[in-house]
Parts: structure tokens; C-alpha cells; sequence
């Protein structure tokens, strides 16, 4: 398999936008019928999702292991839609015929070679992962949101229990799905390390045009019952946690997996050194700042930074984050964890690298792609 060739294959067909992910789903409900059923009615939210798994299995085809572990969430996170090992296999074919057609005359039998040997890799490490998790945990489980509390305008806190406790570590996400939205499924990250009671802490931000996120911040969901898929993300700290101290930066809901992260700190014999950035527009965002004071004055080795970017109201930190977070000092010695908005994620992932920060030291999780 030659990698440059098939990123060069990859960046032609991409060009060509949305008209990708809808030839490949008209492809593959014609030829497969009976999988129509497992996609929501409006697919827009769907072919996004499609496009952006692409471009991260693309970009990171020649970093075997992150791209396995990337693989892996992806096969057993996809036994909640009731995909089977033959699923696998109409896929591949809907997707070799939408690259042949976008590619042109650039399709060569060296470039259908290159797209069947990458398509039958991440087939096999789904599936595996899949038939692997299967003897371990069902495909999806059902929650029951207990407390729904309004922080902001747009951002709501929920409890959610589960029926059985969920196996995850603390800067995973997992799908939820409200029966209100039938087989809409949005990613969420738990904002708590795992509890003896299973219960979980989710930060929904209501989005524009998001169906889950204006069904999961409606008061009335309290006492709903929604599914929870399989546990997903490398946003996680080592194990065990590498002797280095850590810098977190949270953007918005990005707080969630970075607060589940601080949870599990506080659980360990000698916690790092932990830096919390924490940043907004204005103050009203900054919507669970009372919960880090309060963990802050009770961890001598916490530190949580505020900032805004467009209140002149508010008496800390203001100004871009990223711009926040170099101003307190040199972190290239740091691990550094970043989640939020997804053109902060790539700033701040640049910005650390050119300040001296080791690549294999920043570890990252993007929202924009989950959305809406």
C-alpha cells in the first residue's frame, strides 16, 4: 500500500465535499436496502461523521498504533447501531465505488489496490474489536437522567444512572441517544472519573441545528430514559501516569473529559502538579468555575485559571486563551491535554509544539466533529 498515493487519492475525492458521503450512502441503501433502517431519517449529521472518521483514518495511516486504538472505539462503539461482520464487507464495497467514481481517470488498478488492502485493515481491527467486546459488555446501555441543572443560557449539566455500571476511563466519551431522537446518537464525555454508584456527569452545550443536544437540555428529560454506547477516546492519562505534571486546557464543554481527568488525580497516592485553564466568552460561560474553586482550595496541587475573551465585565484573565495559558509560563516540560472547539484544539496543538512541547506530550480530543 503506498500511503502518499492513496493521501493523494483521499485529497482529490475530498474536494468534491458533501456530494462524497451522498453518493456513498445512495450507493449503499440501493445495493442494501435492509441497512436503511440503522441511519436516522435526516442524514446531514451522518455524512459529516463519515467524511471527518475518513480524513482521521487517512491522516493517521501511517501511525499503526493510534490509528488501531482509533479502530477499535470505532468496531465496538458501532455494535449500538446492530452492525455485523457482513455489514462490513457493503461497506467496502459502497466505498471503493465512491472513491472509483470521484477519482476519474486517476483511478488505476495500483490505486484500487491501495484502497482495498487500507479498507481490508480497518475492517478486520473493527470487526475484531467488535466480536472482542461482545463477550464483555453489551452493545449500548440504558441510562436514566436523574438531575438536569441549567448552568448558562446553552449549557446544561445532567446525572445520568445507569442500569449497570459502565467501564471507562476518565476522558472517554460515549454516544447517547434520547428516545425523542430515535437513532441520532451524539458524543459526550464523562466529567467525572467512574463512582462507586456508576453514576454519570455529562456538559451538554445546546448546538444550533443539533437535535440531541435541544433534546437533552430540555428540563423535561429528567426521569428519561436514554442509551448510552460503548466507551470511546485516548484522551486518557497514562497508565501509570507518567511522571510529568499536566497542564489542561478546556474551551467551553471541553471542560468535561478534563474534569473527569482532575477527578481521577484526586485518587492518586501523589498527584502531579495539575494546571487547569479554563476559558469562555464571557463569564456566563465559564459555567462550572464554583465546582473547580471548590476542588482548587481542596488540592494543594491544583491550580485553576479562568478566562474570558469578550466580557469587559469580568475582573480575571481575559484575552484568547491560548494567549492566557503562554503568559503563565514555560510548559514544554508538561503533558498538556486540550478539548473544546475544534479550531482552539488545532491552535493550541500548533502553539505548544512551537513553544518546545513534545508532539507524543499534547494529547487532544476535538468536538467539532461530533456535532450537532
Amino acid at each position: 500500500m503506498d500511503v502518499a498515493r492513496l493521501r493523494q487519492s483521499f485529497a482529490q475525492v475530498a474536494a468534491h465535499g458533501d456530494e462524497v458521503p451522498l453518493f456513498f450512502y445512495a450507493d449503499l441503501f440501493i445495493k442494501h436496502p435492509e441497512v436503511r433502517d440503522m441511519f436516522p431519517i435526516s442524514m446531514q449529521a451522518q455524512r459529516g461523521h463519515l467524511v471527518d472518521a475518513l480524513v482521521k483514518i487517512v491522516s493517521h495511516v501511517d501511525r499503526a498504533e493510534e490509528l488501531t486504538v482509533f479502530l477499535q472505539g470505532l468496531g465496538r462503539d458501532h455494535r449500538k447501531f446492530g452492525v455485523i461482520a457482513e455489514h462490513y464487507e457493503a461497506v467496502g464495497a459502497s466505498l471503493l465505488a465512491t472513491i472509483e467514481h470521484f477519482s476519474g481517470p486517476a483511478w488505476t488498478p495500483e490505486l484500487q489496490n491501495d484502497w482495498q488492502t487500507a479498507y481490508h485493515l480497518i475492517g478486520t481491527v473493527m470487526v475484531a474489536a467488535a466480536r472482542a467486546d461482545e463477550q464483555v459488555r453489551p452493545p449500548w446501555w440504558k441510562g436514566t437522567v436523574v438531575s438536569h441543572e441549567r448552568r448558562s443560557f446553552d449549557i446544561s449539566v445532567l446525572h445520568v444512572q445507569p442500569e449497570s455500571p459502565i467501564d471507562y476511563l476518565p476522558g472517554q466519551s460515549v454516544a447517547i441517544e434520547s428516545p425523542s431522537r430515535p437513532r441520532l446518537w451524539r458524543y459526550y464525555s464523562m466529567a467525572n472519573a467512574p463512582r462507586q454508584d456508576g453514576k454519570l456527569e455529562f456538559h451538554v452545550r445546546l448546538i444550533d441545528g443539533g437535535a440531541v443536544s435541544m433534546a437533552l437540555t430540555s428540563s423535561s428529560i429528567v426521569g428519561t430514559e436514554v442509551r448510552l454506547g460503548a466507551p470511546i477516546g485516548v484522551l486518557t492519562l497514562d497508565q501509570p501516569p507518567a511522571d510529568r505534571n499536566l497542564l489542561l486546557v478546556a474551551g467551553s464543554t471541553g471542560l468535561a473529559p478534563l474534569k473527569a481527568i482532575v477527578d481521577q488525580a484526586t485518587a492518586l497516592p501523589k498527584p502531579p502538579q495539575v494546571h487547569l485553564f479554563f476559558g469562555a466568552r464571557t463569564a456566563e460561560g465559564l459555567y462550572d468555575l464554583d465546582s473547580l474553586e471548590k476542588l482548587a482550595a481542596e488540592h494543594a496541587w491544583l491550580t485553576v485559571t479562568p478566562a474570558v475573551s469578550a466580557d469587559p465585565r469580568f475582573t480575571g484573565e481575559t484575552g484568547n486563551l491560548l494567549d492566557v495559558v503562554a503568559r503563565h509560563g514555560d510548559w514544554s516540560g508538561y503533558d498538556a491535554y486540550v478539548a473544546g472547539p475544534s479550531q482552539m484544539v488545532q491552535d493550541a496543538t500548533a502553539r505548544l509544539a512551537s513553544a518546545g512541547m513534545a508532539q507524543d506530550h499534547i494529547h487532544i480530543e476535538d468536538f467539532g466533529w461530533s456535532e450537532p
